[in-house]
């Protein structure tokens, strides 16, 4: 199968900025988490609907309301973005990052096994074995954490999800964001609301603070809009190899900058995953040389 350059491309972009956003979300650390959720989503709303106009693409949109099945799948996107949103910024501001890039990482092979059943993707030996390597370094941190790492778990999940759930939608990236968040805006804007009222809401409280909110579309529908494009145009295989650039970024970001614990049994374990995406990668780009060469 030929992958869509462009689409591979769009990933990548999602992937690399998603694995960098932990510092401007940390720098957010003193903002109610469901008041930076509901900042995205308004925030984001607020980028996507100009660009529709721009592109002349607000009349097929307009329409997406009047059809069921494109209302059902992205209001179950919406749920799962929103569910993603929070449990992802909750562990950022609560140093849970390394378990965040985990849950990240687990994300490709649910991808994997998603586009087996449903897809009827095949795998080399090579990229099974690089499955096998990895699946051991995720279980690796069971004992490493001394427990089960739920934020890794329910990331993976959601996110796996919202991405078989793009993968079936009939809309375009700028379309089915633009319904996902205008769906969940409603609830946004009513808690804004009440926290505006009770006088708790962060926006408006300084010039630093109110513009990281604003700021917060850019920081979710650029990532987000690259993402949907590619899980349109390139396989769940290829999707979920190119997945692990934004946890390995979180992963050195939650380490490195701000001390998480890492201890050895923790380290192994990202590197049996680092070494099964280079076997991965390897076969992957075996398996697209033309025969003979």
């Amino acid at each position: 199968m030929r992958e869509s350059s462009k689409g591979t491309l769009a990933a990548v972009a999602a992937f690399s900025i998603w694995g960098v956003l932990p510092i401007f979300w940390k720098m957010l650390a003193d903002v109610p988490i469901l008041q930076v959720t509901s900042h995205r989503v308004l925030w984001t709303l607020a980028i996507i609907i100009p660009i529709i106009i721009a592109r002349k693409s607000w009349r097929p949109t307009i329409q997406a309301y009047k059809s069921p099945k494109a209302l059902w799948i992205h209001s179950i996107a919406a749920v799962t973005l929103a569910a993603n949103w929070l449990i992802y910024v909750w562990a950022t501001l609560n140093g849970h990052i390394v378990e965040a890039a985990l849950g990240y990482y687990i994300n490709p092979f649910l991808y994997i096994l998603l586009g087996y059943f449903f897809w009827k993707e095949r795998h080399s030996r090579l990229q099974i074995i690089a499955i096998v390597v990895a699946a051991g370094g995720v279980a690796l941190q069971f004992p490493a954490i001394e427990g089960v790492p739920w934020v890794a778990f329910c990331l993976a999940c959601t996110f796996a999800a919202y991405g078989m759930i793009r993968k079936l939608s009939p809309l375009g990236s700028f379309s089915g964001l633009t319904m996902e968040t205008s769906i969940l805006l409603p609830v946004a804007l009513i808690y804004l609301a009440m926290q505006q009222n009770q006088g708790t809401a962060a926006f408006g409280s300084d010039v630093f603070t109110t513009t990281l909110l604003c700021l917060t579309g850019v920081a979710t529908a650029v990532p987000l809009l690259c993402f949907a494009h590619g899980a349109r145009s390139i396989s769940l295989t290829l999707l979920g190899i190119l997945q692990f650039i934004g946890p390995t970024g979180q992963f050195l970001i939650g380490w490195l900058i701000y001390d998480e614990p890492m201890p050895p049994l923790r380290l192994a374990s990202f590197a049996l995953i680092w070494l099964a995406v280079i076997l991965y990668v390897f076969s992957t780009r075996q398996s697209s040389k033309p025969s003979g060469s």
